[in-house]
């Protein structure tokens, strides 16, 4: 995978709230840009900005207040900024990292839940797995585990390299190939999570988590955490793209299973809990 020289782009919004942000960003700016005395009035402009600020300022906030993230997580998120994704061809970008505040949630999580075997389905360049690695090492020390699934071999490489030189890299099995064989093998194999992270392809979000409940993957009581189900609001907006109806999709298949309850939290892209309580 190439390095790149230049300086890494911006990340582009990828959030209900960064979108939205940016939308009012905009709206702002051609407040900004109307000739002195145009017709709009006071009380409205005073609004937007008000509306614009607010919006602006919850990531930051909330990310400041949060524990930093290690060394270790930030040096693999700058690696992972560095990256020149646009060159690779394999349609993955540096917005699939999970990043800092998700990061800090899923190491609460594990402590929470007191999680030592845990899985993640789809790694990226393993952002989220070395955060709950690092909290699965203080839950749980040498008896700890992160399997983390991948299926991009070349990204793979690249999260081993950076787990390699952390302290708690030690505590990541990565797995690399199609994410359901995975699954099915480690099933076969007699594995039992505490805690599941899915982060993978949209369209296999179902799949996947009939895998997790119906081969007992996800042990009795286990916590699932689920990312995007928010989906850049694409699930409510009624934009249609096939992510943003998989996801759609997805949500109604959690909240008609019996076997689970789930709450949605509006962090970041959205982060689904669900709870086994029953099969």
């Amino acid at each position: 995978m190439s390095r790149t020289t230049a300086a890494p782009p911006t990340p582009r919004p990828v959030t209900p709230l960064a979108i939205l942000s940016e939308s009012l960003d905009r709206i702002v700016a051609r407040l900004d840009a109307q000739p002195d005395g145009a017709a709009l009035d006071p009380a409205l402009g005073s609004e937007i900005r008000r509306a614009a600020v607010l919006a602006a300022g919850i990531d930051p906030y909330t990310a400041a207040l949060s524990t930093p993230e290690s060394p270790a997580l930030r040096a693999l998120s700058e690696r992972t900024a560095a990256e020149d994704w646009a060159g690779d061809g394999a349609g993955l970008e540096q917005e699939m990292l999970s990043g800092h505040l998700e990061g800090q949630l899923l190491k609460a999580l594990v402590h929470a839940s007191r999680a030592r075997q845990v899985l993640e389905i789809g790694m990226f360049t393993g952002y989220s797995a070395l955060a709950m690695a690092e909290a699965v090492q203080e839950v749980a020390g040498e008896e700890g585990l992160v399997v983390a699934c991948e299926i991009d071999e070349r990204v793979a490489a690249l999260a081993q390299e950076c787990f390699d030189a952390s302290p708690a890299g030690d505590r990541i099995d990565v797995h690399v190939g199609p994410a359901l064989d995975t699954l099915h093998a480690l099933a076969d194999a007699g594995a039992r999570f505490d805690l599941v992270f899915l982060d993978a392809d949209k369209a296999g979000y179902t799949d996947y988590l009939h895998a997790l409940l119906d081969t007992g993957l996800l042990a009795r009581r286990g916590l699932l955490v689920v990312d995007n189900t928010l989906m850049q609001g694409q699930p409510w907006t009624g934009e249609e793209t096939p992510n943003g109806e998989a996801i759609a999709a997805f949500n109604q298949v959690v909240a008609d299973d019996p076997r689970v309850e789930q709450v949605v939290l509006p962090v970041r892209d959205g982060v689904t809990l669900v709870r086994r309580v029953a099969g």
